[in-house]
């Protein structure tokens, strides 16, 4: 399965009082190895706007009618689209049905950050443009839901989810992959268009109200740190460079390990495995440093000290040599270790992935059994003996 691709712009604390649109996009899928469904994913996301969706694969309700925070959800479907596909439980109800396998990517996920120095209906009119854009470009269907900040969050924080299918959608129904969003050649760079296309979109919008700063490093926020630090350099934005230069963004733990530490409390054991890598890296740099600092204390002292210019600057290249060879070899023993590290990540996540799928066939086989136990108790009661039909819809349940 491909890698999510994300794009992530950090805010320091000593900005976090100054008004500033943050550029945040990231793409993930929605698939059912991980026991999800695009029906349950639709339902969630537009919550107090949506309405219940009943999965007719698996005959669960998802009803997220109560869930609060959500502005704003519309469908943005193509120009050939069948009429029904504007009734959101039958249009990912029908993406559902459309694949086979138990392993199948149902959907795909655009998290948006929205600026928040733009009024609700420029918010909601700028993302619903890039929707459909995305419909149109792909020939997908796409559900927008706006979420409104959190009541403990930042209060800047409004974002879309934008919910798309994996296939394309005409007028009989949804058909081929939409493969370029998928392929390992053309999927990355797929995906970074829409990443440079949404910081064209949300920087013209910023420029057009008047928000010139922040229009200028949204217009730069797909592009990696280094370079957003780059090119605020070459604009003479001081305040950005001081505050994002040598900084290293920050990691999602994704939906598993962000669930556990919500109901623990806790911090789940992806973030302390992480954290301990960051630690290790840390402190490798911390040890090139000091002999980078040694180094240069030698140089000085031998020149300082010898009497023999020549002799110094021989003594100063051979201890120059030495040190670059510590260095490289402590930086790449940390590598190695790093890379073992990561290693060790992915087996143990593709572990409690299979450990997943087992108990997600165990469960159903167990809802299976429970079902033809009622069907059979029902039978018995009404006297048509086990097995016997009085209709055609006899023993669905939806």
């Amino acid at each position: 399965m491909q890698t999510p691709l994300r794009v992530v712009c950090v805010r320091p604390a000593a900005l976090k009082n100054r008004p500033m649109a943050i550029y945040h996009l990231s793409v993930k899928t929605i698939s059912r190895s991980a026991g999800r469904s695009a029906t349950a994913a639709a339902a969630y996301r537009t919550g107090e706007k949506g309405m219940p969706i009943t999965d007719l694969r698996t005959g669960e309700v998802h009803d997220y009618t109560r869930k609060k925070g959500v502005a704003h959800a519309e469908l943005a479907l193509p120009a050939n689209a069948p009429e029904w596909a504007s009734d959101r439980g039958a249009l990912w109800n029908a993406a559902e049905q459309a694949e086979k396998r138990k392993n199948s990517t149902v959907a795909r996920e655009f998290e948006i950050g929205l600026p928040a120095e733009l009024p609700a209906e420029q918010r909601q009119s700028l993302i619903l443009d890039f929707a459909h854009e995305l419909a149109e470009r792909h020939g997908i269907a796409v559900d927008v839901s706006i979420h409104e900040p959190g009541k403990e969050g930042d209060n800047r924080n409004h974002h879309a989810h934008v919910l798309c299918s994996t296939r394309r959608l005409a007028a009989d129904g949804f058909g081929e992959k939409s493969r370029e969003l998928d392929d390992l050649k053309t999927g990355p760079k797929e995906v970074e268009r829409w990443r440079a296309r949404w910081a064209e979109m949300g920087g013209q919008a910023l420029e057009q109200a008047g928000h010139q700063l922040e229009a200028d490093r949204f217009k730069h926020g797909h592009l990696t740190l280094p370079k957003q630090v780059e090119a605020a350099r070459e604009r003479d934005d001081v305040e950005f460079v001081a505050a994002h230069e040598g900084r290293e963004p920050t990691r999602h733990l994704g939906p598993t390990a962000t669930a556990i530490e919500r109901r623990t409390g806790q911090p789940s054991r992806k973030r302390l495995d992480h954290d301990q890598g960051v630690a290790d890296r840390l402190l490798a740099a911390k040890q090139a440093g000091e002999l980078e600092r040694e180094g240069e204390g030698v140089e000085q002292s031998i020149l300082d000290l010898s009497g023999d210019l020549n002799a110094a600057r021989a003594d100063r290249d051979r201890m120059q040599r030495d040190l670059t060879q510590r260095i490289e070899l402590g930086m790449s023993s940390i590598d190695d270790k790093f890379a073992q590290w990561e290693a060790t990540q992915r087996a143990k996540e593709e572990r409690q992935r299979q450990e997943q799928q087992q108990r997600e066939e165990q469960e159903r086989q167990q809802r299976a059994d429970r079902l033809r136990q009622l069907q059979t108790e029902i039978d018995l009661r009404q006297g048509s003996g086990p097995g016997k039909s009085s209709g055609p819809d006899r023993g669905y349940s939806r």
